[in-house]
């Protein structure tokens, strides 16, 4: 388990390194960051010049790129070029708005998706499974920003109910948290509901159930810690990309996360913001893909044997 664990680590640090390199040099081959921060009918030669020798953009692209992974490796994620202050701060007072709406995201399409694709499977075939696969297809089917679009105008324009955009109170998360949460949690319900059927096949399940064991003592006891493993893999896909569907969603509703912070970087092409965002989003997959892999080894013995 500990050589996986090494190959997996190994594996995640060089798509890392992939993303940092590709980013860094696409970003670069597409116009000067100084032109488009001052414009050069309006600005002296000597402030250009300035601000380009400032932010290192007057030095080869090799050694542009030997120090910005130098400064990765120290734990420097660079100066914005819009306001010149340090990027980790910029992007340490949005998290905290990204996170709560991803956690809260999370949590939502736990608490309803789970259990109404459990319980879709024991209704197989009734009116109550094809309800509530007909929602999921739907919800799955329905792009975030027509969704939110058609949110804001029902609860915030027809019957003024919620606001549309901004932060501040809990009504204003509203809107943000549905939009986000609605197709995973659709997700959620499709893999528990297949999971589900496929355990409620085996042996020591139909014992169970033929002997008369209360339906909730079967699903808490021999059901879900069956249907756990697919379930497993599939939150965790959903959690790392909890972060980039926020993009659009943040976007929508105004709210002042890292995904509308990236969306204002690319505006300005604010390189530095950009670069660490990239990364951010990137790290949360790899990091997200790694987890479930661990995760998936530690709740299937069979792997681990197999491993040995």
């Amino acid at each position: 388990m500990t050589r996986m664990l090494i190959t997996r680590l190994i594996r995640a640090l060089i798509t890392a390194w992939i993303v940092v390199t590709f980013t860094f040099f696409v970003l670069r081959i597409t116009g000067d960051p100084v032109l488009s921060q001052f414009s050069p009918e309006t600005t002296p030669p000597e402030i250009i010049d300035y601000y380009r020798k400032l932010w290192g953009l007057d030095q080869a692209l090799w050694s542009q790129y030997a120090i910005y992974i130098d400064g990765l490796l120290h734990g420097r994620l660079g100066t914005s070029y819009s306001d010149g202050r340090p990027v980790a701060g910029i992007i340490a007072e949005r998290l905290p708005n990204t996170l709560l709406l991803m956690g809260l995201s999370f949590l939502f399409m736990l608490v309803f998706g789970l259990p109404a694709g459990v319980f879709a499977a024991f209704r197989q075939g009734k009116w109550l499974d094809r309800l509530v696969m007909s929602l999921a297809v739907a919800s799955y089917a329905m792009p975030s920003y027509v969704l939110g679009v058609g949110l804001i105008w029902v609860f915030a324009v027809e019957y003024r109910l919620l606001p549309s955009s901004g932060h501040g109170t809990p009504a204003h998360l509203v809107l943000p948290l549905l939009t986000l949460a609605t197709a995973n949690a659709a997700i959620v319900a499709r893999y528990a509901r297949a999971a589900t059927l496929e355990v409620m096949g085996l042996p020591h399940v139909l014992a169970a159930r033929a002997q008369g064991w209360p339906m909730r003592q079967v699903i808490l006891r021999d059901i879900l810690p069956n249907a756990a493993i697919p379930l497993v893999t599939v939150m965790g896909f959903i959690a790392g990309g909890l972060v980039g569907g926020s993009i659009i969603v943040e976007w929508i509703f105004a709210w002042p996360g890292i995904g509308r912070l990236l969306i204002d970087a690319i505006t300005a092409r604010d390189l530095a913001v950009v670069q660490a965002l990239v990364l951010l989003f990137a790290g949360t997959m790899i990091a997200a893909n790694f987890i479930v892999d661990l995760t998936y080894v530690l709740l299937n013995p069979q792997l681990r044997l197999s491993r040995r």
